[in-house]
């Protein structure tokens, strides 16, 4: 069953859809408003698209940098299980 529901995102409406819980899907929209307000804030000359490029290229270093960590520490539980 998938979920529909509208969000706002810089002043857009978008239709997400999705099996995602609509509070989970309220959240990731809410999480990129505020990273594109983030960047927006520091750098109030960029377009749309850049600003919303920029805001993509730091949530997929956030996202990497903690896929890493992760890895890191199921390496050492795993290197200590008998």
């Amino acid at each position: 069953m998938k979920n529909r529901l509208t969000v706002e995102i810089y002043g857009q409406q978008y239709q997400l859809a999705g099996k995602a819980s609509p509070g989970h899907m309220r959240q990731v929209a809410s999480h990129v408003d505020e990273k594109m307000r983030q960047i927006a804030d520091k750098h109030p000359r960029l377009d749309t698209t850049r600003l919303a490029v920029l805001s993509a290229v730091n949530i997929a270093d956030d996202y990497l940098r903690l896929k890493q960590q992760h890895d890191e520490i199921l390496h050492l539980i795993e290197d200590e299980e008998p």
